[in-house]
């Protein structure tokens, strides 16, 4: 029986990867006052970041309805059959009502089709990498359970922390207090974020500065690494040149089996704004 990875836009998988993969993705929105654009269909992260440089007010985002993800589903049976199982893999349901309205959608559906729904508890590409481990191992001919026992293990085993160029847009999307993010930037302490186990955006540590920041991260991730393989993906917003030469530095200090350079889509990017670094790591 087939086996369809579903996912929501907001996993930051790029579109070239999905389609080799065969993964299947939901689109959440993204508002500029009037303007609604579909995430990664009618705005990419390029687009997206000029367009938020240039905004009087910050961009909103938008859950897909029920409805959105109950046509996914069907246009998976029409495209695989009836006999297929979807695993959707969704933004953290703390975070986002994403993972609500697909868990809805299944029951709209009264199990004529076989949905299993995962909250990741995760954001951007530490699920979206995640996606792509299941998509192989669902075109390798592992089975459902295999495949289901796997996303578990990378749910608990995966590693993240992010910095941020400033904690204005966590603020203002009620990520963090404002007391946070009035207090680091007075005093340039550059928080390191991480994802906790429910799915919240959690301080990790404090540290003085950029370079202090991914000194610390480093530490952080030879801890947990203790010499093993890894696979390893590098995480930004508007920074590609400073996430590609930390890249290649870990490639150096790490056993990396395999890496990825990812820029965050326009539904994260609303929240962390320009000028993010970020770090997944997973044993390989």
């Amino acid at each position: 029986m087939p086996i369809v990875i579903l996912t929501d836009s907001a996993s930051d998988v790029e579109p070239s990867v999905r389609e080799s993969l065969g993964i299947e993705s939901v689109p959440l929105k993204v508002m500029f006052g009037e303007e609604t654009f579909l995430d990664g269909v009618t705005i990419d992260s390029t687009r997206f970041f000029e367009k938020l440089k240039q905004a009087d007010q910050l961009p909103t985002t938008s859950q897909p309805s029920p409805l959105e993800f109950v046509d996914a589903y069907k246009k998976i049976v029409d495209k695989h059959g009836k006999d297929v199982q979807i695993i959707a893999i969704m933004l953290s349901g703390v975070l986002s009502g994403t993972y609500q309205s697909a868990v809805i959608a299944k029951s709209m559906l009264e199990d004529d089709v076989d949905i299993t729904v995962i909250d990741s508890r995760k954001a951007s590409f530490v699920y979206g990498m995640i996606c792509v481990e299941a998509a192989k191992a669902a075109q390798e001919g592992k089975s459902k359970q295999q495949i289901l026992d796997m996303i578990d293990h990378f749910l608990d085993e995966v590693q993240v922390y992010f910095i941020v160029d400033t904690l204005e847009f966590l603020q203002k999307g009620g990520r963090i207090g404002r007391a946070s993010a009035v207090i680091g930037s007075l005093l340039n302490i550059k928080p390191i974020l991480t994802l906790d186990p429910a799915g919240y955006v959690a301080a990790f540590d404090k540290v003085r500065g950029t370079k202090k920041a991914i000194a610390r991260i480093t530490e952080a991730f030879h801890e947990y690494a203790q010499g093993s393989p890894v696979k390893l993906a590098l995480l930004h917003s508007s920074v590609p040149d400073q996430a590609a030469e930390l890249l290649e530095r870990y490639k150096q200090e790490f056993q990396v089996k395999e890496a990825f350079l990812q820029e965050i889509g326009p539904v994260i990017g609303t929240h962390v704004g320009p000028g993010l670094i970020g770090v997944v790591m997973i044993k390989a």
